[in-house]
């Protein structure tokens, strides 16, 4: 058999209702299917591979990886694939018909490409929390164009250049520290409007914080292995309270967010207050 042009790789963990939506999603892709395979990295979901098998039906190569984390089973899911393009996409996330050719077009040696991510509308009664995501959560355009990296839940990169780069660690902030590591190495980011993802907002406060907790470690470890990190990270926590004004305003802007504002502004002022004090926490040792 030919070897397919794109390798779609899937880290999961314990979510089967959202690997089945996002299988399906891929499923709609406009490309022939013979073009690409779809390659689920299974962190050793609870769950059981039975019922990961039986979700993928067939659709999809099933890797078990041990060690611990999204990015080791990203890697160990990458190392599986056969295609010259990898396109990386999360379990939990939906592909929009478009996704893998737009993303497979724009991709060309030397260059990888971040696509456009957005948030899914919840379900029910809409919380201050999936407001807040709805307005503030994964502005990957402005991630690519201003900050020069991508979520690795919309990633596209050639697979001689990913192994290049090497696989994404474990401990930081997994998707910055890989394109600052591509980036270093001569190659250039990109970003693809067609190439469009959504994800769904965290439902509440607890998971919301659960989130930025993992982020707020992830990116503090992060910061430490740059020259003057720990100050500029002491910077960034005591000026967390400036942005409440002008993120609110872009609450208000998001259609969608209507009869949900204030609840969002709530979940905004006390997660600006959690990040700034978390962090000037951490910039003197304490582990949050």
């Amino acid at each position: 058999m030919n070897a397919p042009r794109i390798s779609v790789v899937i880290p999961h963990y314990n979510d089967l209702h959202g690997l089945a939506l996002c299988l399906d999603s891929i499923d709609r892709q406009t490309i022939d299917r013979g073009a690409y395979e779809i390659i689920v990295g299974d962190n050793g979901s609870p769950c059981g591979l039975e019922a990961v098998e039986t979700v993928v039906a067939g659709r999809a190569s099933v890797i078990t990886v041990a060690e611990k984390g999204a990015g080791p089973a990203r890697n160990g899911a990458a190392a599986e694939a056969r295609g010259e393009i990898l396109a990386f996409i999360d379990s939990d996330c939906v592909a929009e018909p478009g996704w893998l050719a737009a993303g497979a077009a724009m991709v060309k040696p030397g260059m990888f490409i971040g696509g456009h991510m957005f948030v899914l509308p919840p379900a029910g009664k809409l919380t201050g929390s999936a407001a807040l995501e709805l307005a503030l959560a994964f502005d990957n355009e402005r991630y690519v164009r201003h900050a020069q990296f991508t979520v690795t839940a919309n990633l596209f990169v050639r697979r001689e250049d990913f192994e290049r780069v090497g696989g994404f660690r474990t401990g930081v902030s997994e998707d910055v520290e890989w394109c600052r590591r591509a980036l270093r190495l001569g190659m250039t980011i990109a970003y693809c409007g067609e190439a469009s993802v959504g994800h769904p907002p965290r439902p509440d406060w607890p998971a919301l914080l659960k989130k930025t907790r993992r982020i707020q470690r992830e990116m503090f470890l992060l910061n430490l292995e740059q020259p003057r990190g720990r100050m500029r990270w002491v910077a960034r926590s005591a000026l967390q309270p400036v942005f409440i004004p002008s993120d609110f305003m872009r609450i208000v802007r998001t259609p969608g967010t209507r009869g949900a504002r204030l609840r969002a502004l709530g979940a905004l002022i006390a997660l600006r207050s959690w990040r700034g004090g978390a962090g000037l926490l951490q910039s003197i040792g304490i582990r949050i």
